[in-house]
Protein backbone atom coordinates (compact mmCIF):
# COMPACT_ATOMS: atom_id res chain seq x y z
CA UNK A 1 0.00 0.00 0.00
CA UNK A 2 1.43 3.41 -0.94
CA UNK A 3 2.46 5.93 1.30
CA UNK A 4 0.32 9.25 1.66
CA UNK A 5 -3.18 7.65 1.22
CA UNK A 6 -6.56 7.72 2.38
CA UNK A 7 -8.61 4.99 2.10
CA UNK A 8 -12.65 4.49 2.65
CA UNK A 9 -13.18 1.60 4.50
CA UNK A 10 -13.72 -0.52 7.05
CA UNK A 11 -10.61 -0.93 8.98
CA UNK A 12 -10.90 -4.52 9.93
CA UNK A 13 -10.69 -5.25 6.09
CA UNK A 14 -7.77 -2.32 5.34
CA UNK A 15 -5.50 -3.38 8.39
CA UNK A 16 -4.63 -6.86 6.82
CA UNK A 17 -3.87 -5.71 3.45
CA UNK A 18 -0.74 -3.45 5.27
CA UNK A 19 2.44 -5.74 5.22
CA UNK A 20 3.68 -6.44 9.00
CA UNK A 21 5.67 -4.29 10.79
CA UNK A 22 5.28 -2.16 7.81
CA UNK A 23 4.58 1.33 9.47
CA UNK A 24 6.94 2.99 12.56
CA UNK A 25 4.27 4.68 14.84
CA UNK A 26 0.48 4.65 14.75
CA UNK A 27 -1.68 7.56 16.41
CA UNK A 28 -5.42 7.57 16.23
CA UNK A 29 -8.82 8.47 17.95
CA UNK A 30 -10.65 5.31 18.02
CA UNK A 31 -14.58 6.03 18.83
CA UNK A 32 -15.20 5.59 22.88
CA UNK A 33 -18.06 3.33 22.86
CA UNK A 34 -20.21 5.82 24.82
CA UNK A 35 -22.59 6.44 22.07
CA UNK A 36 -21.88 10.09 21.84
CA UNK A 37 -24.65 12.63 20.40
CA UNK A 38 -23.96 16.25 19.76
CA UNK A 39 -26.29 18.78 19.40
CA UNK A 40 -26.12 18.68 15.43
CA UNK A 41 -27.16 14.76 15.37
CA UNK A 42 -24.01 13.81 13.94
CA UNK A 43 -22.88 10.29 15.08
CA UNK A 44 -19.25 8.02 15.30
CA UNK A 45 -19.28 5.18 13.48
CA UNK A 46 -18.60 1.88 15.99
CA UNK A 47 -19.18 4.16 19.13
CA UNK A 48 -22.08 1.81 19.98
CA UNK A 49 -20.18 -1.41 19.91
CA UNK A 50 -16.50 -3.10 21.25
CA UNK A 51 -16.89 -5.76 18.32
CA UNK A 52 -13.96 -3.79 16.20
CA UNK A 53 -11.84 -2.94 19.65
CA UNK A 54 -9.98 -6.52 19.93
CA UNK A 55 -9.71 -7.15 15.98
CA UNK A 56 -8.73 -3.55 15.11
CA UNK A 57 -5.24 -3.54 18.20
CA UNK A 58 -4.57 -6.73 16.95
CA UNK A 59 -4.22 -5.80 13.77
CA UNK A 60 -2.18 -2.41 14.27
CA UNK A 61 0.46 -4.34 16.43
CA UNK A 62 0.99 -6.92 13.82
CA UNK A 63 1.33 -3.74 11.21
CA UNK A 64 3.59 -1.49 13.60
CA UNK A 65 7.09 -2.28 13.73
CA UNK A 66 9.25 -4.09 16.27
CA UNK A 67 9.94 -1.92 19.02
CA UNK A 68 7.48 0.78 18.09
CA UNK A 69 4.99 3.16 19.43
CA UNK A 70 1.58 3.46 19.66
CA UNK A 71 -0.24 6.18 20.49
CA UNK A 72 -4.29 6.24 20.98
CA UNK A 73 -7.26 8.07 22.67
CA UNK A 74 -9.66 6.34 24.54
CA UNK A 75 -12.47 6.52 26.52
CA UNK A 76 -12.26 7.18 30.28
CA UNK A 77 -15.88 4.99 31.03
CA UNK A 78 -14.40 1.89 29.10
CA UNK A 79 -11.08 2.07 30.18
CA UNK A 80 -10.91 -1.54 31.08
CA UNK A 81 -12.26 -2.58 27.74
CA UNK A 82 -9.55 -0.62 26.26
CA UNK A 83 -6.69 -1.85 28.43
CA UNK A 84 -7.47 -5.21 27.89
CA UNK A 85 -7.55 -4.80 23.93
CA UNK A 86 -4.46 -3.17 24.66
CA UNK A 87 -2.73 -5.70 26.13
CA UNK A 88 -4.38 -8.62 24.39
CA UNK A 89 -2.89 -7.33 20.99
CA UNK A 90 0.31 -7.27 22.75
CA UNK A 91 0.88 -3.87 23.29
CA UNK A 92 1.99 -2.54 26.97
CA UNK A 93 1.43 1.15 28.39
CA UNK A 94 4.44 3.24 28.83
CA UNK A 95 2.61 6.35 29.54
CA UNK A 96 -0.76 8.30 29.82
CA UNK A 97 -1.48 11.42 29.12
CA UNK A 98 -3.88 14.30 29.50
CA UNK A 99 -4.94 17.12 27.37
CA UNK A 100 -6.90 19.88 29.63
CA UNK A 101 -9.42 21.69 27.90
CA UNK A 102 -10.54 25.37 28.52
CA UNK A 103 -14.32 24.31 28.54
CA UNK A 104 -16.59 22.04 29.42
CA UNK A 105 -17.56 19.36 26.80
CA UNK A 106 -19.46 17.75 28.45
CA UNK A 107 -21.76 17.30 31.88
CA UNK A 108 -22.50 14.61 33.91
CA UNK A 109 -21.25 13.44 37.52
CA UNK A 110 -18.67 15.76 36.49
CA UNK A 111 -17.76 18.47 34.37
CA UNK A 112 -15.61 17.27 31.41
CA UNK A 113 -12.88 19.38 31.03
CA UNK A 114 -9.74 16.98 29.13
CA UNK A 115 -9.33 13.98 26.79
CA UNK A 116 -7.04 11.07 27.81
CA UNK A 117 -4.53 8.64 25.74
CA UNK A 118 -2.27 6.24 26.16
CA UNK A 119 1.32 5.72 24.85
CA UNK A 120 1.55 2.03 24.01
CA UNK A 121 5.17 0.00 23.09
CA UNK A 122 5.46 -3.18 21.04
CA UNK A 123 8.45 -4.38 22.43
CA UNK A 124 11.07 -2.40 23.68
CA UNK A 125 11.24 0.73 21.65
CA UNK A 126 14.28 3.16 22.39
CA UNK A 127 13.45 5.93 24.21
CA UNK A 128 13.13 9.53 22.86
CA UNK A 129 15.80 12.21 23.68
CA UNK A 130 13.67 14.79 25.47
CA UNK A 131 10.65 12.52 25.99
CA UNK A 132 7.24 14.99 26.32
CA UNK A 133 5.36 16.11 29.06
CA UNK A 134 2.76 13.95 29.27
CA UNK A 135 0.16 17.37 29.77
CA UNK A 136 -0.55 18.68 26.88
CA UNK A 137 -2.50 21.97 25.73
CA UNK A 138 -5.78 21.33 23.85
CA UNK A 139 -6.48 23.68 21.08
CA UNK A 140 -10.96 24.27 20.69
CA UNK A 141 -11.31 23.09 16.98
CA UNK A 142 -15.17 23.80 17.36
CA UNK A 143 -15.74 20.00 15.74
CA UNK A 144 -16.67 21.76 12.06
CA UNK A 145 -15.72 18.45 10.23
CA UNK A 146 -15.95 15.81 12.88
CA UNK A 147 -18.50 15.57 15.90
CA UNK A 148 -14.57 14.71 18.09
CA UNK A 149 -12.04 16.56 15.73
CA UNK A 150 -8.74 16.28 17.28
CA UNK A 151 -6.46 19.55 17.04
CA UNK A 152 -3.14 19.35 15.16
CA UNK A 153 -1.75 21.18 17.39
CA UNK A 154 -1.84 19.02 19.81
CA UNK A 155 -0.66 15.78 17.57
CA UNK A 156 2.39 17.44 16.40
CA UNK A 157 4.29 16.69 19.35
CA UNK A 158 3.65 13.12 19.38
CA UNK A 159 4.51 12.44 16.13
CA UNK A 160 7.85 14.25 16.27
CA UNK A 161 8.62 12.94 19.38
CA UNK A 162 7.86 9.15 18.60
CA UNK A 163 7.75 9.19 15.29
CA UNK A 164 11.49 9.25 13.11
CA UNK A 165 11.64 11.03 10.00
CA UNK A 166 10.81 8.97 7.19
CA UNK A 167 8.34 6.51 9.57
CA UNK A 168 5.05 6.16 7.82
CA UNK A 169 2.33 7.27 10.13
CA UNK A 170 -0.99 4.76 10.21
CA UNK A 171 -3.99 6.68 11.84
CA UNK A 172 -6.97 3.39 11.08
CA UNK A 173 -9.84 5.32 12.57
CA UNK A 174 -9.04 8.81 10.75
CA UNK A 175 -12.23 11.04 10.61
CA UNK A 176 -11.27 14.20 10.04
CA UNK A 177 -7.85 13.89 8.65
CA UNK A 178 -5.98 15.43 12.00
CA UNK A 179 -3.00 12.93 12.40
CA UNK A 180 -2.55 12.79 8.68
CA UNK A 181 -2.87 16.63 8.38
CA UNK A 182 0.25 17.05 11.33
CA UNK A 183 2.28 14.00 9.68
CA UNK A 184 2.10 15.76 6.64
CA UNK A 185 3.25 18.91 7.86
CA UNK A 186 6.13 17.54 9.63
CA UNK A 187 7.20 15.64 6.45
CA UNK A 188 5.99 11.52 7.47
CA UNK A 189 4.56 9.81 5.09
CA UNK A 190 1.15 8.61 6.12
CA UNK A 191 -1.49 6.30 5.70
CA UNK A 192 -5.35 6.33 7.02
CA UNK A 193 -8.80 4.86 7.01
CA UNK A 194 -11.90 6.18 7.81
CA UNK A 195 -15.27 4.61 7.82
CA UNK A 196 -17.59 6.82 7.18
CA UNK A 197 -18.41 8.53 3.66
CA UNK A 198 -18.89 12.32 4.49
CA UNK A 199 -15.73 12.34 6.94
CA UNK A 200 -13.56 10.56 4.65
CA UNK A 201 -14.65 13.67 1.98
CA UNK A 202 -14.05 16.25 4.63
CA UNK A 203 -10.71 14.35 5.26
CA UNK A 204 -9.55 14.19 1.52
CA UNK A 205 -10.53 18.20 1.17
CA UNK A 206 -8.09 19.18 4.01
CA UNK A 207 -5.19 16.74 2.37
CA UNK A 208 -5.36 18.31 -1.07
CA UNK A 209 -4.06 21.81 0.81
CA UNK A 210 -0.53 22.15 -0.45
CA UNK A 211 1.29 22.88 2.86
CA UNK A 212 2.71 26.29 0.82
CA UNK A 213 -0.39 27.97 2.47
CA UNK A 214 -1.54 28.53 6.04
CA UNK A 215 -2.88 25.63 7.89
CA UNK A 216 -7.07 25.52 6.05
CA UNK A 217 -9.69 27.38 8.09
CA UNK A 218 -11.30 24.29 9.58
CA UNK A 219 -8.06 24.23 11.34
CA UNK A 220 -8.62 27.40 13.38
CA UNK A 221 -6.16 28.95 15.58
CA UNK A 222 -8.87 30.52 18.12
CA UNK A 223 -12.16 29.96 18.32
CA UNK A 224 -15.29 30.59 20.47
CA UNK A 225 -15.98 28.14 23.19
CA UNK A 226 -18.85 25.62 22.46
CA UNK A 227 -21.81 25.07 23.81
CA UNK A 228 -21.77 22.69 26.71
CA UNK A 229 -23.03 18.82 25.99
CA UNK A 230 -25.29 17.10 28.99
CA UNK A 231 -25.14 14.03 28.93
Amino acid sequence: MRPNTLIHGDCLRVLPELPAESVQFILTDPPYLVRYRPRDGRRVPGDDNDAWLRPAFAQMHRALRADGYCFSFYGWPHADRFMEAFRAAGFRPVGHFSFPKRYTSSIGHVRCRHECAYLLAKGNPERPDNPLGDVIDWQETDNKLHPTQKPVSALLPLIGTYCAHGGTVLDPFAGSGSTLVAARMLGRPYIGIELDATYHAAASRILSWTGNHPLPSEYPISNPQPQETRL
